[in-house]
């Protein structure tokens, strides 16, 4: 069985429950999902789907770079929206971030989300 790491960064939201942001199993990174909370201060970004998700790419990116990934070594992620008709505005966020590097992805409409935010998003990522 592969050790685990477990990874943390203050470049990201802080875990607000029992679990880690990310954990590191042989050479795949596991991260928690993310919600568009910042860093510093904890407070939830305000706004529309495009600049929550936007939020939330960069948590993850901070997540990933900590455990020596990144965002361009993602190969898969999961999207959870608390409105499908926000997918449009999402995705044009994600295809911008993302760029060429199109990481198999699943998307969902959640029945709520924590905090009432519009989107959270996992990732698995590999190390290099």
């Amino acid at each position: 069985m592969a050790e685990l790491k477990k990874v943390e960064t203050e470049h990201a939201p802080r875990a607000i429950g029992p679990y880690s942001q990310a954990m590191i199993a042989g050479k795949l990174v596991f991260t928690a999902g993310q919600i568009p909370l910042h860093p510093e201060t904890g407070a939830l970004v305000e706004g529309d789907v495009a600049a929550q998700t936007q939020r939330v790419l960069e948590n993850l990116g901070a997540i990933l770079e900590s455990a020596g990934a990144s965002l361009h070594s993602v190969v898969k992620t999961t999207v959870f929206l608390a409105d499908m008709n926000d997918f449009a505005a999402m995705n044009e966020v994600y295809a911008r971030v993302f760029g060429q590097h199109k990481p198999a992805r699943s998307t969902v409409q959640a029945g709520r989300l924590p905090r009432d935010v519009r989107v959270e998003i996992d990732a698995i990522a590999t190390l290099p």
